[in-house]
């Protein structure tokens, strides 16, 4: 049974910094490329960091310079560090596994008060 488990969300100011962790069980986590993806209230769903199995990361434009995405192949722990935050960050952040298949978790909310 594949599991994803996110945490670290919470209420922020802006400005400030959050890490959120996904960790993975069920899966060859190494050889999955791992994502965040959020989704704010009315929005869809949009990508916003992904590690490849290689470890190769890469992010959205809205949180290039702001945000890293790392990962621990001996935790199956994917990991989202988010500096600098601001109100339109606030969102359900999502992270996914994606190799033949997708697995989603949960999702963890992030709320930036301005």
């Amino acid at each position: 049974q594949v599991q994803l488990v996110e945490s670290g969300g919470g209420l922020v100011q802006a400005g400030g910094s959050l890490r959120l962790s996904c960790a993975a069980s069920g899966i060859i986590f190494g050889a999955h490329n791992m994502r965040w993806h959020r989704q704010a209230p009315g929005k869809q769903r949009e990508l916003v960091a992904q590690i490849t199995s290689g470890g190769t990361p890469n992010y959205a434009d809205s949180v290039k310079g702001r945000f890293t995405v790392s990962r621990d192949n001996a935790k199956n722990t994917v990991y989202l560090q988010m500096n600098t935050l601001k109100p339109e960050d606030t969102a359900v952040y999502y992270c996914s596994a994606v190799r033949l298949k997708t697995y989603w978790g949960q999702g963890t909310q992030v709320t930036v008060s301005s």
